[in-house]
C-alpha cells in the first residue's frame, strides 16, 4: 500500500468492513477509534442479517473470511418469530421462518463483536486507538490554485482533528463511521445530519443459553402491557445446538416505551449491576417459561441504551465534498426495530468500498456517487425502522420540537 491513505473514522462494523475491502483493493487506509481496544466496552446485542446485509458482507470478505464468519452465524428455524404475554405466557402471534429468512430457509444473526473481530482481521496494524476524531480540515489543493476543497488534482487532502488538537496525517479522503454521535458528520452536512431522541430507552443482557430452554429454538418477543405508563418486551433469538451448553451465552435485548425505563439519574453509560437489578424489576412478574431469560442474566454484561433514529422523512442533502463522506449510523441512525440499521451500515461498506475499488482509490466524483446510492436505499430504511418503532414503542418524532443528541 503507498500514497495516502483513505482516513477512517470510528472502528464499528461499518468501518471494520470498509477497511476489509480497501485492503483487498491496495488501496492504503488508516482507522481512528476513540476505545482502547475492541473489547473496551460491551459490544451490544446479536444482529439479525438480512439477504442484502449477507450479500454485501459477501461481496467484501475473502473467501477464507467470509467462511469464517458464515461458521460463526447462527442459523435458526424452530417455530420462526413468536411472540407472547410476557405476564401470561400465552402466544399472541406467530410469522413462519421462511417470512424472516435471511438464507437456506434460517434466520442468520451473529454477535456484534464477534464480526468486529472478523472484520479486524489483517486490518489490525492500521488502527490507532484512543483517537477520538471531533473534526477535519481540508489540505488546499495547489493544482486548483487554492479553495480547499480538494476537487480537481491530486496534492489536495484532509486530515482528521483529535480531541486532544492533534492531527492526523493528511489522507487523500476522509470517511465519518464513528456513530450517532458523529463529529465528522455534523461538520460535513453542516448540521443536517440530525440524531433524535425517542425517549424510549433499553437494557442489554446476557444469561447462559441453558435459561433460553424452555423458548425453544427461534426468534421471539416477549410482551408486557400491565403497566399504566407503557409497555416494555424483549426480543432474543434461541439458535439451536447450544441449549445445552452452560458456557455458551444467548443475549436478549429489553426495550421500553418513553418513561419506563430509566436509568439512575438518567445516566445511560451505566453498566453492570445497576442495570441487571432494573431489568429483573422490571419482570418479576413475568411467566416462570421466560424468567431464566432474566434471573439467570450476566450482571457484570447488562447495559442501558437510548433509542434514537435519524430525520424520519429520510437522510437530507448536503452539500458534496469530494473528500468527505459518511457511512452507518453517522449518517442514518436508526432504532432496532427490525433490525434494519446494521444491515444498512454493511451495504454503505460494500457499496463505497466497491466504488474506491473501481477509481483505484480517491477521485473526485466517488463521494457524490456514493451518496446518490446510499440516500435511495437508507432513507427507505429509516422510514421502514421508525414506522415499526412507532407501533412498537409507541415513539413520535417532530422534527420541529423533538430533543436532537448532542
Amino acid at each position: 500500500m503507498s500514497g495516502k491513505p483513505i482516513l477512517i473514522s470510528g472502528g464499528g462494523i461499518a468501518s471494520l468492513l470498509l477497511a476489509q475491502s480497501l485492503r483487498q483493493s491496495g488501496i492504503p487506509f488508516k482507522i481512528f477509534e476513540r476505545d482502547s481496544s475492541l473489547v473496551f466496552r460491551a459490544q451490544g446485542y446479536r444482529l439479525r442479517l438480512s439477504p442484502e446485509g449477507l450479500d454485501a458482507i459477501e461481496s467484501v470478505l475473502d473467501a477464507p473470511t467470509w467462511q469464517k464468519f458464515w461458521d460463526k452465524c447462527g442459523k435458526t428455524g424452530g417455530s420462526g418469530f413468536a411472540s407472547f404475554n410476557a405476564v401470561t405466557g400465552e402466544q399472541t402471534e406467530r410469522v413462519a421462518p421462511e417470512s424472516l429468512a435471511s438464507r437456506g430457509g434460517k434466520i442468520v444473526g451473529i454477535a456484534r463483536g464477534d464480526m468486529r473481530r472478523i472484520f479486524a482481521e489483517g486490518c489490525e496494524d492500521h488502527i490507532e486507538w484512543s483517537k477520538h476524531v471531533t473534526g477535519y480540515e481540508l489540505v488546499e489543493d495547489e493544482t486548483s490554485g487554492g479553495g480547499g476543497g480538494g476537487g480537481g488534482g491530486s496534492s489536495g487532502g484532509v486530515r482528521a482533528i483529535f480531541s486532544d488538537g492533534t492531527k492526523s496525517t493528511e489522507g487523500s479522503m476522509l470517511v465519518g463511521g464513528e456513530g450517532i454521535y458523529s463529529r465528522v458528520a455534523k461538520q460535513l452536512s453542516g448540521g443536517k445530519l440530525k440524531v433524535y431522541d425517542t425517549g424510549a430507552r433499553g437494557i442489554h443482557g446476557q444469561a447462559p443459553s441453558t435459561a433460553f430452554k424452555g423458548l425453544g429454538e427461534g426468534v421471539f418477543r416477549l410482551r408486557d402491557d400491565t403497566r399504566s405508563n407503557g409497555a416494555i418486551f424483549i426480543i432474543t433469538n434461541v439458535r439451536p445446538g447450544d441449549m445445552d451448553d452452560p458456557n455458551v451465552s444467548f443475549g436478549w435485548t429489553m426495550g421500553g416505551q418513553p418513561g419506563v425505563i430509566r436509568a439512575p439519574n438518567d445516566n445511560y453509560s451505566i453498566v453492570g449491576k445497576e442495570a441487571a437489578d432494573l431489568a429483573k424489576s422490571l419482570t418479576e412478574d413475568w411467566h416462570p417459561r421466560f424468567k431464566p431469560l432474566i434471573d439467570e442474566m450476566n450482571e457484570h454484561e447488562a447495559a442501558f441504551w437510548k433509542i434514537t433514529c435519524s430525520t424520519p422523512s429520510g437522510v437530507p442533502e448536503w452539500p458534496n465534498d469530494p473528500r468527505v463522506t459518511v457511512i452507518g449510523d453517522a449518517a442514518h441512525s436508526m432504532t432496532p426495530a427490525g433490525g434494519i440499521g446494521a444491515n444498512t451500515a454493511v451495504r454503505d461498506s460494500a457499496l463505497l468500498g466497491s466504488l474506491l475499488r473501481e477509481a483505484g482509490g480517491y477521485k473526485p466524483g466517488v463521494t457524490a456517487a456514493y451518496e446518490k446510492e446510499m440516500r435511495v436505499y437508507a432513507s427507505a430504511a429509516v422510514h421502514e425502522s421508525y414506522t415499526t418503532a412507532v407501533a412498537q414503542f409507541g415513539v413520535q418524532i417532530d422534527e420541529e420540537t423533538s430533543t436532537t443528541v448532542a
